[in-house]
């Protein structure tokens, strides 16, 4: 079991992003608009916060160019696997992408890994992370 040296409100779960990222950025808003439950909390991977929470679980952030999920006290998920488990907790007929999860990861993530590596190329890059609406930034670990 994973115990996490920061508060993390009980039944929440938190997003790890890249923060500069315009495709991570719009996935965000994405998500935030649809987890009508408020499940999501989030944070950049550039940020101490993001950085702390994947320390404490031992991920190599100079390894990891993916959203990652936290359950805290439970698991952590990375790439497609994060992603689907993301949707399953989605407003409208995201929860549907879940049953993609029978399929082997391994298969799954070489799909994510392509858009990954492509995807300052193909959506572009900030030069900050985002900053929150005053009205989202409870939402916001590192805000």
């Amino acid at each position: 079991m994973i115990h996490s040296e920061l508060p993390i409100p009980k039944g929440k779960k938190v997003i790890l992003f890249d923060g500069v990222c315009n495709l991570c950025n719009s996935a965000i808003n994405l998500i935030i608009q649809r987890d009508k439950k408020r499940v999501f909390l989030y944070a950049s991977l550039q940020s101490s916060i993001g950085k702390q929470l994947a320390a404490e679980r031992r991920i190599d952030l100079s390894k990891v160019d993916s959203i990652l999920l936290i359950e805290p006290g439970n698991a952590y998920y990375q790439k497609s696997s994060a992603a689907l488990h993301i949707a399953k907790q989605l407003s409208g007929g995201y929860p549907i992408l879940a049953a993609f999860l029978i399929i082997p990861t391994a298969i799954r993530d070489v799909i994510y890994d392509i858009i990954a590596r492509n995807r300052y190329r193909w959506f572009g890059k900030k030069e900050h992370c985002m900053i929150p609406t005053p009205e989202l930034k409870a939402l916001f670990l590192d805000s």
